[in-house]
């Protein structure tokens, strides 16, 4: 899917979120009543947004005074707060943490947030084939968040489905387990220069300098963008309405494309329609008409936008 992009220099920029796709657990924030948006709906929150992260059943928001708003599934933990009250996980609520937030980031069912002063909270669980593996403590999900103690302080964390890296204030990534980096096959003799990359469960997005868009993986579902018959592609292969991209973003099925130029396409849904989408569209929607797209993040059956005002 494209969407007109925009980077953002000023935090003073009203950002707003938006939401599609199903809300069965909470994951659109939108309330009891409603448990799927085919168009995006604007989320109500109390305070401008400067990052978004959607995962299999939640969804995590951080605000421009370093708060987290997150909503969704909490049977494992991953909300880091009390959801007693009926309903209370089916919209944005605060996260209590002790200090200023600068950075988040979300697995299938744990939460991470990393505060300005290099500090790691992290609350949820991790998850195998069998249930919870713990987080902090084996077997043990963690409901509220707790401290991740590092030898130093962490500049940056992203998350797995049941993983977290942590790239730490020396510049090494810091897990619990690491195989040496290879170079892909697919990429050996490539003279592109590549600025971004996203993976999804069977297929990956390729972004070079230039603003061309690149699909390989499997083709099911349309999610390579590549048109009705098209087959697996094991190499970067361009998918031709998409030359002038900014931010490329993968889902299990879905594909986006935010592009430069304020005219955008997605190989997959969110045109509101019922049917796969075997080529890039553009995005509609009446909440999309006056707002420009910063950035998109995919969950299992959602999708969140971060916009702007034009």
């Amino acid at each position: 899917m494209c969407c007109a992009a925009r980077s953002f220099a000023s935090l003073s920029i009203c950002r707003l979120v938006l939401v599609l796709g199903q809300g069965d657990v909470g994951q659109l924030g939108l309330g009891e009543d409603v448990m799927e948006r085919k168009r995006a709906a604007l989320l109500a929150l109390p305070e401008k947004t400067i990052q978004v992260e959607a995962e299999r059943m939640h969804t995590v928001c951080l605000s421009q005074s370093g708060k987290v708003y997150i909503f969704g599934c909490n049977d494992k933990g991953a909300l880091g707060r009390d959801t007693s009250a009926e309903c209370s996980e089916m919209v944005p609520g605060k996260v209590e943490l002790e200090k200023r937030i600068v950075q988040v980031s979300a697995g299938d069912s744990h939460t991470v947030a990393l505060s300005e002063n290099g500090v790691v909270y992290i609350w949820g669980s991790f998850m195998d084939n069998n249930g919870v593996i713990g987080l902090l403590e084996v077997w043990a999900k963690c409901t509220a968040p707790k401290q991740l103690h590092t030898a130093e302080p962490i500049l940056s964390i992203k998350s797995g489905n049941d993983h977290l890296v942590l790239l730490s204030l020396g510049g090494t990534p810091d897990t619990s387990s690491v195989f040496m980096p290879t170079v892909m096959t697919a990429f050996r003799k490539s003279s592109v220069t590549w600025t971004g990359f996203s993976g999804g469960q069977h297929h990956a997005l390729c972004l070079d300098s230039d603003g061309q868009v690149y699909s390989l993986g499997r083709a099911e579902y349309g999610r390579l963008g590549l048109g009705e018959g098209g087959v697996e592609k094991s190499e970067p292969t361009a998918v031709p309405e998409l030359t002038d991209a900014e931010m490329v973003a993968c889902g299990s099925s879905v594909s986006f494309a935010v592009t430069r130029s304020g005219d955008g396409d997605e190989p997959a849904a969110g045109d509101g329609g019922e049917e796969d989408e075997w080529r890039p569209v553009e995005m509609t929607g009446k909440q999309l008409e006056n707002h420009a797209v910063l950035s998109v993040s995919i969950g299992g059956q959602h999708t969140v936008l971060l916009v702007k005002d034009l």
